[in-house]
C-alpha cells in the first residue's frame, strides 16, 4: 500500500532527529535555557514520530498475518518467526543505539500480539487502549506505548480502516481538525516545562495528538497533485524502512563521533547531518528499487517470515509475498 509505505518514510524522516542526539549525549540547555534547536524539536519531533512508527508496525503485522491465512500457511508461527526475527536484529543494534525501539517491537509482539491473534476484536481494542493510556500516564510514554501502540495498529489493520479512509477524505480532514485542536492544547501544556520536555505527560499526550496530525495530515497532502512529487520521495524510504533505520545508525555513530557531535551543544551541525543522512537514503533507497523488490534487510526478514527464499530481483517470474 503506497500511502502506508509513504507515511513510514515520513516516520523515518523524524526518528533520526531524535535517536541523533541521543546516542550522542547532546546538551539539551545551556545557562538554564533550552537550546533553540532542541526546543523545535522537543515540541516537534520528540515523541511525535515514534507513535507513529510502533502504529505502522502494528498494522503490518495485522496485514502479513492476513496474507498467511489467506496462503493458509501456519499464521501464528509465521508471525512468531516475524518478531523473532526483530527481537535479534533489535538485540544486535541496540549495542550501537541503546534504547533503539525494534528490540521492544519484537518483545511487545510477542508477549501482546502473538497470544491475542485469534481473539475477539473488541478485546484488541480495549487492550489497546487500557496499555496506551497505562503507558501515558504510569511512565510519560516513551518505550511504555508500544504494546498499546501495537495492538492499536493491529486493530487498524484487522478492521480494515486504512481502506475506509482512502475512501472518504471528508472523515480524514475531520479527524485531521480536531487532531490539531488537541494537539494544540497539548502543546500549550507542554510548554509549562520546558525544561523536562520529552519525560513529561504533557509530552507524551502532546505527541500523540501531534502524531495524529502528522498522519492525517500527511495522507490529505497525498491526495493532491504536490502528494504524488512528494510520496515518489517518501515510499522508497518507506519500503526500505528497517535498512534505513539501522542503517542510519551504522552511519551517524562514527560520523557524529567525528564531526565533534558527542556530548556537545551542536544542534546546527545535528541538522545537516540528520538532513545529509536523509538526502543519501533517499536516493540510494530509489535506486535500489529500480532493480530490487525489497531492502537488504527486508528480503532478509521476508526470508525468515516465511521461511523459504524469497525473490529479490523485479526480473525474477516467482511469486512475490508480501
Amino acid at each position: 500500500m503506497t500511502e502506508l509505505d509513504a507515511l513510514r518514510g515520513f516516520a523515518l524522516c523524524g526518528i533520526i532527529f531524535v535517536n541523533v542526539p541521543g546516542v550522542m549525549h547532546m546538551t539539551g540547555t545551556v545557562d538554564g535555557a533550552v537550546q533553540p534547536v532542541r526546543h523545535v524539536l522537543d515540541l516537534l519531533v520528540q515523541q511525535r514520530f515514534f507513535p507513529l512508527f510502533s502504529l505502522l508496525f502494528g498494522i503490518s503485522f495485522a496485514l502479513m498475518l492476513r496474507s498467511a491465512r489467506d496462503g493458509h500457511s501456519r499464521s501464528e508461527a509465521v508471525l512468531a518467526r516475524r518478531l523473532l526475527f526483530l527481537v535479534a536484529l533489535g538485540a544486535l543494534h541496540h549495542l550501537l543505539q541503546p534504547g533503539e525501539a525494534l528490540l521492544y517491537y519484537g518483545i511487545g509482539g510477542l508477549v501482546f500480539l502473538l497470544p491475542l491473534t485469534r481473539a475477539p476484536l473488541w478485546l484488541n481494542g480495549l487492550l489497546a487502549g487500557g496499555l496506551t493510556v497505562a503507558g501515558v500516564t504510569l511512565t510519560s510514554g516513551g518505550i511504555a506505548l508500544v504494546p498499546g501502540l501495537l495492538l492499536a495498529g493491529f486493530v487498524i489493520g484487522r478492521t480494515g480502516l486504512l481502506h475506509r479512509t482512502r475512501q472518504s477524505t471528508t472523515g480524514l480532514a475531520t479527524a485531521f481538525c480536531v487532531s490539531l485542536l488537541l494537539a494544540t492544547s497539548g502543546l500549550l501544556w507542554q510548554e509549562q516545562e520546558p525544561l523536562s520536555a520529552g519525560f513529561t505527560r504533557s509530552s507524551a499526550i502532546a505527541g500523540l495528538c501531534l502524531a495524529a496530525v502528522y498522519s492525517t495530515g500527511l495522507l490529505l497532502v497525498l491526495r493532491t497533485p504536490t502528494g504524488r512529487w512528494l510520496s515518489d520521495v517518501l515510499e522508497p524510504l518507506g519500503r526500505t524502512a528497517l535498512t534505513n533505520y539501522v542503517g542510519a545508525t551504522l552511519i551517524f555513530v562514527p560520523t557524529g563521533h567525528l564531526t565533534g557531535l558527542w556530548q556537545s551543544s551542536h544542534w546546527g551541525g545535528l541538522l545537516g547531518l540528520c538532513a545529509g543522512i536523509l538526502a543519501v537514503q533517499a536516493i540510494a533507497s530509489n535506486l535500489w528499487l529500480k532493480k530490487f523488490r525489497y531492502g537488504p534487510l527486508e528480503w532478509v526478514w521476508r526470508w525468515v517470515t516465511w521461511w523459504h527464499p524469497v525473490p529479490l530481483r523485479k526480473d525474477t517470474s516467482s511469486a512475490r509475498f508480501a
